[in-house]
């Protein structure tokens, strides 16, 4: 028995035009809570509701255009029913202007069709969730209020943004604030991407995609991630560690709209918001020839500064701790134990935090997981971890103040300071420290000479991952 409570309650509206469909539709979406309507032409009769979504033939309407234009209006998703059957058309489903999301082909059937409208359920079944505590902003201080302001500003406009901030401060959760906010591609994907990540030589496979057969263990086509984020959002993380020659590949889709995949020769439209981050400072890349000018000044429409835990103040610093430790013991948990001590509370308010909210995430999981096993605030314990936290963090500035280079002006201390961090915590083993930084082996070992990053000891290196 095939489980179909993802109906229960939901609205289907048909538009069916020259096509033969609704009788499928209602065979294969038909349950005591869900209810199916034709639309015949008068497409405004659609009611939207939190469980609603239409199902358009493309012989129904006139121009692709029209698709995003009515979905956004009307407020709910579309599946689009080809004109003809698979294969027919001369094109497969993957081969639709980005507007139509979700296509299926006129042949459809009521797996394809139920597995599509469990997809796009469960899309709205989670921009319906309640909002966990870890999610909301906390923002008692000053600067993060307005930043947020400005968020809000901007996340419904179609400008790219380019938000500037040092590490862990939490630029791709402002990010996806910006998506959230936009009443049209806030309903489609969000694709990440870590550019400081992509392994050379696999730019344009993992951005444009490539069709089957393209190359050697191309076994079947594939989207890259202009075309994933089509409809949604684009957020191209550490945006300035992008090589030069990858710009300009960047710069062209961003002015065209237009890419290919490679081995094919058919040009394909996408149409996706871009957001980026940076923790460098990057108008001294262009100045020295590291970041195109032009590039620049087509992500950098709008620009963002997400402060830093120091400038945010110990209002913030406290009130951000206490969610971290609460989320982490549980709120059952958390009831059964006497409130964060005030001595914990003025030692976290006193703390720098280099590593902004990550590393004070770090502390507060640590401190957690102790309460959580031993079920009190264990004052000798808990300090001698504040005091540990202190000389890790004392230790990393010393070693990153004490490097000679005559290129540490041009270093990112910041990142220089949480790389070393990590090649401690996994005893200076390349491949541990690589997946624990997200990164491939190959570029941490071009951080690792750029920031002149070296094991003391040579005669074991060679034996460390």
């Amino acid at each position: 028995m095939k489980d179909l409570t993802f109906l229960d309650g939901l609205e289907v509206y048909v538009a069916e035009g020259y096509a033969d469909i609704i009788d499928r539709i209602e065979r294969c979406l038909s349950g005591p809570d869900s209810v199916v309507r034709r639309l015949d032409h008068d497409l405004s009769a659609a009611r939207r509701s939190q469980r609603s979504l239409a199902i358009v033939s493309v012989s129904a309407i006139d121009g692709a255009n029209w698709a995003r234009d009515w979905e956004a209006s009307q407020g709910m998703p579309v599946i689009w029913v080809g004109a003809a059957p698979r294969g027919q058309d001369g094109r497969s489903v993957g081969d639709y202007p980005a507007d139509y999301r979700y296509v299926l082909p006129l042949d459809f059937t009521c797996a394809e069709l139920r597995s599509l409208v469990m997809k796009v359920v469960t899309q709205l079944n989670a921009a319906l969730a309640p909002v966990r505590d870890t999610d909301r902003f906390i923002a008692d201080s000053e600067p993060m209020r307005h930043l947020l302001t400005e968020v809000d500003l901007f996340a419904d406009c179609d400008a790219s943004v380019l938000i500037h901030g040092e590490t862990g401060v939490g630029k791709e959760r402002i990010a996806h604030r910006l998506h959230a906010g936009h009443v049209v591609y806030g309903k489609g994907p969000f694709v990440a991407v870590n550019c400081g990540a992509i392994p050379e030589g696999l730019f344009e496979s993992l951005f444009f995609g490539h069709a089957k057969g393209a190359f050697t263990g191309a076994a079947a086509q594939h989207r890259g991630f202009f075309e994933q984020a089509s409809g949604g959002t684009l957020f191209l993380d550490e945006i300035g560690d992008l090589p030069v020659f990858q710009q300009v590949k960047l710069l062209r889709v961003l002015e065209d709209g237009t890419l290919m995949r490679l081995g094919s020769t058919a040009p394909l439209k996408v149409d996706f918001r871009l957001i980026a981050a940076t923790n460098r400072d990057m108008l001294e890349l262009v100045a020295s020839d590291r970041f195109r000018a032009d590039l620049y000044y087509r992500i950098a429409v709008i620009e963002l500064a997400v402060p830093n835990l120091e400038a945010r103040g110990p209002a913030d610093k406290v009130a951000i701790f206490k969610s971290f430790v609460t989320h982490i013991l549980g709120a059952e948990r958390a009831k059964t134990l006497p409130e964060i001590p005030y001595w914990l509370t003025d030692a976290v308010s006193n703390m720098r935090f280099s590593g902004n909210v990550r590393e004070l995430r770090n502390l507060a999981e640590r401190i957690a997981v102790v309460v959580r096993q031993l079920g009190q605030w264990d004052v000798a314990r808990i300090q001698r971890m504040l005091v540990a936290a202190r000389t890790e963090r004392e230790a990393v500035a010393v070693s990153s103040l004490a490097a000679p280079s005559a290129d540490r002006g041009r270093w990112d201390t910041g990142e220089r300071a949480r790389v070393i961090a990590v090649l401690e915590e996994n005893g200076w083993r390349r491949q541990a420290s690589a997946h624990a930084l997200g990164i491939s082996r190959k570029v941490l070992w071009e951080k690792m000479r750029k920031y002149q990053l070296f094991d003391e000891e040579p005669a074991t290196r060679e034996g460390r991952g």
